[in-house]
């Protein structure tokens, strides 16, 4: 799970992000962190809609090459 601190990091900075939630790369979420609690996060994607996700998803930020979640 993404800490507290790291996801106030991703926020201020206003870094694009990517949350890999699954093998296919189609399913991924990419936008700017906004808000989160200690379960879910809160993504805006690009088309200014928010998304609730897992914080026990992969997060990482979208300028990285992509890692799928079985490579961890």
């Amino acid at each position: 799970m993404i800490t507290d601190e790291r996801l106030n990091e991703l926020r201020e900075s206003g870094e694009r992000v990517r949350v890999v939630r699954d093998n296919l790369e189609v399913n991924d979420v990419v936008g700017i962190v906004v808000a989160w609690n200690d379960e879910q996060m809160m993504v805006r994607k690009r088309n200014r809609r928010i998304v609730k996700l897992d914080r026990n998803y992969l997060i990482q930020l979208e300028s990285e090459p992509r890692q799928s979640p079985t490579e961890l």
